[in-house]
């Protein structure tokens, strides 16, 4: 039986003679290759797909040294709800004209994400990688870039050497967030960061303090906890501090969980978003919009992240240098859609 399956596994050969096109035609139309016509490609793909063909990935190996995977390591963080969707179904929607395919692993910390990369690279299982969560000074970065394999990062680091990334303007965030609860008439600001082994972390608190000290509120930086901090441990804190004397009345929360876990604090108390303090978060997944009472909100797209990681890898993959292969995402406006930038000398 098993060997009359194998017998009947359709092959190109199979595929160019139910189109009349030759094998070599066949094997460009399905590497999908720009320069066939779109009509083409077209119709042997959708051949392929009625007679069940896959590729032999194991002799695709052999032939061309590539194994046609990309690996993404993701970290299950909570902090951002729907992170690791979001990211793939951009990653799937850039990957679904080629031959590639998406294998993801899990990073439960910044050990076993290099243990992953060592791996994958001495063991050649994948043609190139994504991962996030970047350092200022990422060994993982350093490590891939001696090796000359191909990676992009979500996320930027320090180094003076270049390398292709996807970040979003979290300086940006930080500022537009300040400046937004300065224009709802708060007088003492507060910001929940991210670890500070994060890159994003300087980024975030950069941001806003370029706003605060033009504006000359007072303010403070959280310190016992951080966005990775569980969602009942950031609203335990917020209810003890909303209890304390002095306590502010702007709120910037760069992440959905925080901001849930944060309202939730500040209503138990009996004081209500928007009168008695300001808030803005930024949030991915759009819950916000149906947060009651309204709060402002800031928008990230991990799916379009998702989309430039994975042109940037496939360009790196192709042979195309580092140079060029770098983009911030711009803070999106909620309402509009449209980006959104704030000035120092407007944090007055």
């Amino acid at each position: 039986m098993a060997e009359n399956l194998v017998k009947s596994r359709p092959t190109q050969r199979t595929i160019a003679d139910k189109v009349g096109m030759s094998v070599g035609a066949v094997s460009r139309a399905l590497a999908n290759d720009p320069m066939m016509a779109k009509d083409t490609r077209a119709l042997v793909q959708k051949t392929a797909k009625e007679l069940g063909y896959s590729p032999d990935r194991a002799a695709q190996r052999l032939r061309t040294g590539r194994t046609h995977v990309i690996n993404l390591i993701l970290p299950p963080h909570e902090e951002i709800l729907g992170f690791g969707t979001q990211l793939i179904r951009g990653i799937s929607t850039r990957l679904e004209s080629t031959n590639y395919h998406l294998v993801v692993l899990p990073d439960f910390g910044t050990e076993q994400s290099v243990e992953h990369i060592e791996r994958i690279v001495q063991d050649k299982l994948a043609d190139g990688i994504i991962f996030s969560r970047t350092m200022p000074n990422d060994s993982r970065i350093r490590f891939l870039s001696e090796a000359e394999f191909p990676f992009v990062t979500h996320g930027r680091s320090e180094l003076a050497t270049q390398h292709p990334f996807v970040d979003f303007d979290n300086f940006g965030f930080g500022q537009s967030a300040a400046k937004m609860l300065l224009d709802r008439g708060s007088k003492h600001l507060s910001i929940l960061l991210p670890p500070k082994e994060f890159t994003f972390h300087h980024h975030l608190l950069h941001g806003f303090m370029s706003c605060v000290h033009k504006s000359g509120v007072e303010f403070e930086i959280i310190k016992d906890v951080t966005l990775d901090s569980g969602a009942d441990q950031i609203h335990a804190w917020f209810q003890t501090r909303f209890n304390a004397p002095n306590a502010p009345d702007g709120l910037v929360l760069p992440g959905d969980v925080s901001g849930l876990a944060a309202l939730a604090a500040i209503q138990d108390l009996g004081l209500i978003p928007g009168r008695d303090i300001n808030v803005v978060v930024k949030h991915t997944s759009r819950v916000f919009d149906f947060v009651r009472p309204k709060v402002d909100s800031l928008y990230e797209d991990l799916s379009a992240a998702g989309e430039h990681l994975t042109d940037f890898l496939l360009k790196r993959i192709s042979g195309e240098p580092n140079a060029g292969l770098q983009f911030i995402q711009p803070v999106l406006s909620t309402q509009t859609g449209t980006a959104v930038h704030a000035e120092p000398k407007l944090c007055t």
